[in-house]
């Protein structure tokens, strides 16, 4: 049994702490009882990457300030030390410091630490890493995915843990978009359970991900769990991240219809507290660069790289009407997917960039079939954008329609959607000659995922907007939720190349094999 509390995870850390660090106690001019510092057991995260700065997170065990050194060698010559923002229990001890003033095209040597708040100002032992700012003689090379910890799919130390974050690192990416699904809030993991072929996946385990999330701390305990992973802490303090979100942060494919009512495993049956619970859970969490007082928890947003490259980081949940039968001829609060105001802004930012590619990072894909059940009527319920009629554009896909119209009547190119959601790796080419509403542009859309989580599909494609399946890795007919045993985990890896502007998107496996490839020239 891998069942671990908080408090006994720390000690086991502290214990490989101390080891590590007895010379520099040592030679402090007091030593200090290992339990007498803070501690930083989820090491630091870096997030929203972007030109001259750059964010960056940790957490620590008790009321202690931020403190970030940080210099451009790793002999951290001519360093620059921040006093950083003080870390309390209302944010579960949390804390971000975003670095400004970067140079580009260099590498930044990080050295995080707590300070405690007594008159002896008890440090820390330092929590180390490194991430390059993109310049203008650089290529650039991210990666994305989806999905971790899913389907009860944790952390199993037999298997290396989380190993594709591994795979992952290895690339040297100059940043990663955590598509959504960031954590598992409705789904417990158990000590073990039988994988396919008989096989059996132990995971780690700690009370906070034994049952679904209601408290606040349940909801910060599924982050805090995927930490106890080293893949990801090693990934984390490498590679900057650009997080969004999508539904399991919370709860299973929640909108304003989802009912909690017949569902046992929830005493809260409130679905607006929970989703104020994960939210501010999501943004303790997060290494994202808070917005101003007028949406403090807005997740979408555009992060710039350049002349080459424009990501535009969409939020496809928190402005959605009710899950619904997703067939209404008209627009209205019932069919916004995106809502009004996040579609002008888009549509906005989209007109205004001038980077030779335009990222799209949404965490559901467009044109796939994705359910939610039935109503009361015994009638099909949708998740997403697609309705599954294959007609002329209805309900949320009236939006969608829109934006692609807009896209293609003020001439916008070289736009490339990536997501994750639906648990496989796939390549769709939109074709608006083999579509029901054939008012766009055609484009593409690549899918990767799962990270560490069961892995499902194909889904059925819905053809308002004409997708074509290039390519799409699954399950067999016939398998569904496999474990990481199986193999079918996948991320997404795009290089542009500055000569040629070319942009290649790799489709990769958890070992980082490619599994598919495709180089889209920029259209000018």
């Amino acid at each position: 049994m891998k069942m671990l509390t908080t408090q006994g995870y720390a000690v086991c850390r502290r214990a490989g702490r101390v080891a590590l660090s007895l010379a520099w106690i040592l030679t402090a001019e007091n030593a200090i009882a290992a339990d007498d510092v803070p501690a930083m057991e989820q090491g630091i995260q870096i997030g929203d990457l972007a030109p001259g700065r750059a964010m960056v997170w940790s957490r620590t065990d008790r009321p202690a300030r931020m403190m970030v050194e940080y210099a451009f060698n790793d002999q951290f010559n001519d360093a620059r030390t921040i006093r950083g923002p003080y870390a309390f229990a209302e944010t579960d001890f949390t804390a971000r410091q975003d670095l400004v003033g970067l140079p580009e095209g260099v590498d930044v040597f990080l050295k995080v630490w707590f300070e405690d708040l007594t008159n002896a100002r008890h440090p820390s032992q330092p929590v180390t890493g490194h991430f390059h700012t993109i310049g203008k003689q650089d290529n650039i090379r991210f990666i994305w995915g989806g999905d971790t910890a899913g389907q009860g799919w944790g952390i199993n130390e037999a298997f290396g843990g989380m190993k594709i974050y591994e795979a992952m690192r290895q690339v040297e990416p100059q940043f990663f978009i955590q598509s959504g699904d960031n954590v598992y809030s409705d789904g417990p993991i158990p000590e073990s359970k039988v994988a396919e072929n008989d096989q059996v996946w132990t995971n780690l385990v700690t009370p906070e991900v034994s049952k679904v999330a209601e408290t606040l701390d349940e909801f910060r305990g599924r982050y805090k769990y995927n930490l106890l992973d080293e893949n990801l802490r090693r990934f984390n303090a490498e590679v900057p991240q650009v997080w969004q979100w999508d539904d399991h942060e919370i709860v299973n494919n929640w909108s304003d219809s989802k009912d909690l009512s017949g569902d046992a495993r929830y005493a809260v049956k409130d679905v607006p507290l929970l989703v104020a619970r994960a939210t501010q859970a999501f943004h303790e969490y997060a290494p994202l660069r808070p917005q101003g007082a007028e949406e403090s928890e807005r997740v979408y947003r555009k992060l710039s790289y350049g002349k080459l490259l424009d990501v535009f980081v969409i939020d496809m949940r928190s402005y959605r009407g009710p899950n619904t039968g997703n067939l209404q001829s008209q627009e209205s609060a019932e069919t916004a997917f995106l809502g009004e105001t996040q579609l002008a802004w888009l549509e906005k930012e989209l007109k205004n960039s001038r980077a030779a590619w335009k990222v799209i990072s949404a965490d559901m894909p467009i044109g796939l079939n994705i359910g939610d059940g039935v109503d009361a009527q015994g009638n099909p319920r949708w998740e997403a954008v697609a309705n599954g009629n294959n007609g002329p554009a209805a309900g949320r896909e009236l939006e969608i329609a829109r934006l692609l119209s807009f896209i293609k009547h003020k001439g916008l190119r070289n736009i490339v959607w990536l997501t994750a959601d639906v648990h496989y790796a796939a390549a769709h080419y939109y074709d608006p000659d083999k579509a029901s509403t054939k008012d766009f542009a055609p484009f593409w859309e690549f899918v990767a995922g799962p990270l560490n989580a069961g892995s499902f599909g194909p889904n059925t494609t819905d053809n308002t907007f004409g997708p074509q399946v290039v390519f799409a890795k699954a399950p067999p007919a016939g398998q569904a939720n496999l474990s990481p045993y199986a193999g079918l985990q996948f991320f997404g890896e795009v290089n542009i190349d500055k000569k040629s502007k070319a942009l290649t998107v790799d489709l990769k496996d958890l070992n980082g094999d490619v599994v598919f490839s495709k180089t889209l020239l920029r259209n000018r």
